[in-house]
Formats: structure tokens, sequence, C-alpha cells
């Protein structure tokens, strides 16, 4: 079973993204490029949704 955890190692603010691609095994680059992308085209909703996901997520 595969949890969800902010990442340690492809950590640049808050292993948010990091975490996502490792959950999905992905690139952290492309999490990282739709997150921008997103918080781009919310009008700030995205960053807002970065932080409450550093919040909630457990650190691995």
């Amino acid at each position: 079973m595969k949890k969800l955890f902010r990442s340690r190692e492809n950590r640049m603010i808050c292993g948010v993204c990091g975490g996502v691609a490792e959950y999905f095994n992905i690139d952290p680059t492309l999490v990282r490029l739709g997150w921008v992308l997103v918080a781009a085209c919310s009008f700030g909703t995205g960053i807002i949704a970065y932080f409450v996901a550093a919040i909630i997520m457990p650190d691995a």
C-alpha cells in the first residue's frame, strides 16, 4: 500500500511536489511545472493549496 508523504530527497520548499512525484513515480520537475501552471491560472489558489498540502501531508 502506497502512502503520500512529503519528500526529503526531492525537496525545494516543503517537499510536496517531490512527494507527489514519488507517489506517482514521475519526474518531480514535471509536477513542479504543473503546480506553477495551476497557481498562475487560478489566481493564487494553487499557492494556498500547496501550503495546505504541506501542513496536512506527513513528512517521510
